[in-house]
């Protein structure tokens, strides 16, 4: 009986140490993914936010005004968004939004605007 149990030890010693770092490396993997996730997902939607807030400042300034500025800056803390905007046609005037952001990200959309009612009628990401 003594001679079937030695060396029992170190090999069963030896599973169990590999179970657990598999494990471990489970979790610290799910834990990386779910920390790259929600990082991402401040970042959209911190840039959906100063896409909506550059929308409402251009349309109130288009309210205002009564014409849009060929072609403007607004500063956030975390970026700038360019805005440049095309001769109307029709009812419709296009304005272009560029946003850089400290990060490094250049986001490029359009915005159609309605010149009757001096809202935004169509929004546009581009690629």
């Amino acid at each position: 009986m003594k001679n079937n149990q030695k060396g029992f030890t170190y090999p069963l010693t030896l599973c169990l140490l590999v179970l657990f770092l598999l494990f471990f490396s489970m979790h610290i993997e799910r834990l990386q993914s779910k920390r790259m996730m929600a990082h991402e997902t401040a970042a959209i939607l911190q840039q959906e936010y100063y896409f909506l807030s550059s929308v409402k400042k251009i349309e109130v300034i288009f309210q205002a005004g009564g014409s849009i500025p060929s072609k403007g800056t607004i500063t956030y803390i975390n970026g700038t968004m360019d805005y440049q905007a095309e001769t109307p046609s029709g009812y419709v005037q296009k304005v272009n939004f560029t946003l850089r952001t400290k990060a490094g990200d250049a986001i490029f959309c359009r915005g159609f605007f309605d010149t009757r009612t001096k809202k935004l009628i169509k929004w546009v990401e581009l690629k």
